[in-house]
């Protein structure tokens, strides 16, 4: 639980969530889109660093039980929580369901990739390396 719990809160992925969840922010007053606020983003981005990581590894390492049993808290991090605020907030904005998980979805798998990465900034950059340049 110590190893689990040190790996969320390594500075750099939480400069990244911060960073991310800042893009969203600014995004959902660049695009006037009916779906797109400042709530949602902060939900969506928690959640997508709460639970993308564990889902993509237990993916990569082919524990497919425990992604299955995952599989519920990936939907509710890309779709659920985001149908459940607007059903409550302006269910106008549900019109957009399909395109928001056309995106979520990649870019949940996409952040779960990269923050599921155990280790320092520094370990990342030198692994990245490694595989790009062998």
């Amino acid at each position: 639980m110590k190893v689990f719990l040190r790996e969320f809160l390594r500075p750099w992925k939480l400069g990244t969530l911060t960073m991310g969840t800042m893009t969203l922010v600014m995004g959902s007053f660049v695009v006037q889109a009916p779906d797109w606020d400042i709530g949602i983003s902060i939900i969506m981005a928690f959640l997508a660093y709460l639970t993308a990581p564990l889902f993509v590894q237990a993916l990569y390492k082919r524990k497919f039980n425990v992604a299955s049993a995952l599989l519920p808290l990936a939907w509710l991090s890309v779709d659920g929580f985001y149908t459940l605020y607007w059903s409550i907030v302006n269910p106008f904005a549900l019109v957009m369901r399909d395109a928001n998980f056309m995106v979520s979805m990649p870019l949940y798998l996409i952040m779960g990739i990269f923050w599921s990465y155990n280790g320092s900034l520094k370990d990342f950059i030198r692994d990245f390396r490694l595989a790009i340049f062998r």
